[in-house]
Order: structure tokens, then sequence, then C-alpha cells
């Protein structure tokens, strides 16, 4: 068999429409490596090998008659253990929930199983997807999150399995969350594509709520053409989440935008980060350069972005977690700081929280206003690269807090961003490109990303000894 462990979705359907593989035999391989290598990167919280390879069974009997239900048929994959999965536990990467067991799939689950998808793993994650404040690799009672870089670095969070269990070729791609940056992390630290939807385009029914008015659920993949093919699979209107768009999204529409496009750099976004860093990024732009034109010296509106999404998350998660309050249990967390950290947004005022909510508004139109100019806006997806296990946040790269950095407003006012490996850097570690467009602009932003990995090969790259 054709080793599959670092195909693409398009390059493992065509294996698997051709008969040179079964989608057991895929299955297979990809559970082995879960439970062979995912304790080494502390990625995995469930395996699902029976029900997997069940699942796998009648794909195979599917395609013998005749009948492919998309891109995603046959092709194994992971969930983030915040989307609720019947048969299994649900664990919230929180020790209070490490045998909850809910009811029926979340929505997610159920359009992966209805593209013909095959769920093979719950994945790790910062317990409760950091809403208590986390300072620390260590949070989550599965272990950190660990990079298969080097495993003595962090994966990033809160998606820390999703990045590691791509990564480190797991399960070609696996669904994350994003509250603000929890697929930017996990993508740049691990070395794969990562997407960020537009608020509202995928359902959050059955998802672990952290911030009812800023989570978005996402594909890590090996690709940008991967994310944008999950994406298909998972957009769309929901009756059960009545925050979803009704715009559909259609991979083979955004398939080939062939055009010459504007990307535009901030102010400021080389300012602050790792030579290595800066160095990659400018040879990202001068790549971007053959498919589109530079506009440089954009100006982020001096609105405050990151201190109302701060607050809004604060007061959403001490809502939403209201019973680990109430019943003592949050000295059940893993984190020290978690046990106390959320106690803050308890004490969020309404009027600060409601102060936050009408600065969404203006900040929302600033920020559609910049993006009109432009295509996407480039930056490196983090300053450094990945962080050690042992450092405390707040403490790590104090000489490389960031130069201009457009993650809050994008997260704040709800709209997309690709994150793509674009090298390594420091230790031979990868860094990474992000794209951020305007609301519903997924489909130029998968065009620029696909452009930009045509005449690269960083996504091709594997992590050493894999």
């Amino acid at each position: 068999m054709t080793d599959p462990t670092f195909l693409s979705i398009p390059e493992l359907g065509v294996l698997l429409r051709s008969r040179r593989v079964s989608s057991v035999e895929l299955t297979r391989h990809f559970l082995d490596r879960l439970e062979r290598l995912g304790p080494t990167y502390n990625a995995v919280v469930t395996v699902m090998r029976e029900s997997a390879i069940a699942q796998a069974q009648e794909r195979d009997r599917e395609l013998a008659a005749g009948r492919a239900r998309g891109a995603l048929h046959g092709i194994p994959c992971g969930v983030k253990d915040l989307l609720a999965t019947d048969g299994a536990p649900t664990t919230w990467g929180a020790a209070p929930y490490r045998d909850q067991m809910l009811k029926g799939d979340a929505t997610v689950v159920r359009r992966l199983r209805s593209a013909g998808a095959v769920l093979c793993a719950k994945l790790a994650m910062v317990e409760l997807a950091g809403g208590m404040g986390y300072n620390q690799a260590f949070a989550s009672f599965t272990g950190p999150g660990k990079t298969p870089w080097d495993p003595s670095r962090w994966s990033g969070g809160s998606s820390s399995g999703p990045g590691s269990a791509v990564g480190a070729g797991l399960v070609p791609f696996a669904i994350g969350s994003e509250t603000w940056g929890s697929i930017q992390y996990p993508a740049a630290f691990c070395g794969v594509s990562g997407l960020r939807p537009t608020y509202g385009r995928v359902s959050r029914h059955g998802a672990m709520a952290l911030s009812w008015t800023m989570d978005k659920l996402g594909p890590l993949a090996r690709t940008a053409e991967d994310c944008g093919l999950v994406l298909e699979a998972i957009a769309g209107p929901d009756p059960q989440d009545p925050t979803t768009v009704t715009q559909r999204f259609a991979a083979r529409r955004r398939a080939r935008l062939r055009r010459r496009y504007r990307v535009g750099i901030l102010r400021g976004t080389r300012e602050k980060v790792q030579p290595e860093v800066l160095r990659n990024f400018e040879a990202s732009i001068s790549v971007l350069r053959q498919v589109a034109d530079v506009v440089e010296d954009l100006q982020l509106p001096d609105l405050p972005y990151d201190a109302a999404a701060s607050i809004i998350i604060d007061a959403e998660a001490a809502s939403a977690f209201e019973p680990l309050f109430e019943t003592g249990r949050i000295t059940e967390l893993t984190a020290p700081e978690d046990r106390l950290g959320g106690y803050a947004g308890q004490v969020v005022l309404a009027k600060d929280y409601l102060r936050a909510l009408r600065v969404r508004r203006p900040a929302a139109v600033e920020l559609a206003k910049l993006l009109s100019q432009v295509d996407a806006i480039a930056a490196p997806s983090l300053p450094t690269i990945a962080w050690p296990l042992d450092a405390s946040f707040d403490k790590v790269n104090p000489n490389y807090p960031g130069g201009t950095d457009i993650s809050g407003a994008a997260n704040l006012c709800g709209v997309p961003g690709l994150f793509l490996m674009n090298g390594t850097g420091e230790a031979s570690l990868p860094t990474s490109l992000q794209l951020t467009g305007g609301a519903l602009g997924e489909a130029v932003l998968l065009a620029i990303g696909m452009a930009y990995q045509e005449r690269t090969n960083f996504h091709r790259l594997r992590p050493p000894g894999l």
C-alpha cells in the first residue's frame, strides 16, 4: 500500500476510487498511528476503533456500488473533544467532564459522517478551550499538547490535539475551534494548514460553548485545498443554530479564482518578530507577488479590539460554566490558574459587557472598510516559533510580543483567516503565514492559499523522524 500518512485529501481520494487502497485499510492505518503515536504528543482522548472500522466498511460497500458521497468519502478524521459524539465521551479537555456522555452528534460530526468521512478519534484540547485563563501548556487532564516538530515544545491551544494529530500524520484532517487564536496557534506551531471560518459559517450545535458570540469551528489539514473541501462538508445553515448564515460554501466554486489579487500589509507588521519569522514572511510576500499586487502600510483603525474581545469572552465564559462555580468543581481543573481565573468573568459588570458589544459594531464596520481595499491582509501567523512546554505564557519570548496583530480584531468581528506553513525558523521549527479576509471571504483566501502552495513546498515537509 502506498504510504498514505501525509497525503492530501484529493490524493487519498484517488487511491480510494482507483481501489489501490480501501477505506478499511486506510482507517486501520490511521487508527494504528493514533494508538501508537497519539500518547507521544498527548493528542488523543478517545480512539473510536470499532465504530470507525464499521463506518469504513460501509464506505467501501458504497464505493463498490458506485455511490461516492464526495471528496471526503472514506477519509479518516478526528474532531476536537468539545464536539458531542454519540457513543463516546465528550470531555471538553477538563477533568470534571472526563466521563461526560452526550446524546446525539454535533451538527459538524453529523455532516462529516454524511459526507462520507470516517471519524476515528476525539482529540485533546486545553481544558474548557482556555476559558478560565490558562497560562501554561499543561492545562489539560490529558497533558500538554506537543508539536511533532519537537515534543519539548507546545502544539498550541486550545485545539492542541487537532494540531498535533494532523502535524504528526495521525489523521489527514481534524476539526478544531477558535474563539481567539485556537486554530491559528496549532496550525502555526504544528506546521499545518488551518482555516478559521466566518462567524456563523459553521453550525456550533452540539459544541461546547465558550463564547456564544465569538466561537467558530474549522478544519486543520495538510493544505488550503483540503481546508476548503472540509469546509464545504461542514458549512451551511442549521435550524439548531440560529446564528448560522444562509449562504452556502462550495469548494468547486472557489476552486480556481484565476485573477490578479490584492494583498495588504499592515503598518507595524514587520516589528517585534523573530528574524527567521521576518525572513520567511518576506519570502512569502515575494511568492504572493506572482499572483497579487501588494499594498503596503495599511492602517488598522485605532479601536479597542483586544479589550472588547477579552471582556466578551470573560463574561460569556463565566455564564457558560456557571455550574462549575456553583458546585465548586472548578477546583478539579488541572491548571492552578484555571481554578481561580474564571472568577474574573463572574464580576464583569453588565455595563462593561454591553459597552464591549457596542464597540463591536463600529469595529466591524471599520474593519470591513479596511478589508474592502484588498482581498487579504498578510502577516506572520505568530511572531515566534513554538514555545517550550515549561514556559509560562506571560514570560515566554518577552522580546517578541508581536507586531501589529489583526487576530483580535478578526475574532471580535468574526472574519475568516487562513494559516499556512511558510518555512522553518529557530531550531528548525515551523513558521506560518496568515491571510485575513472579509466576512464570507473564505473562497478568495483559499484561492490565494492554493496559489501560494502551488509555488512552494512547505506543506509537504514532515516533522523529523516521521
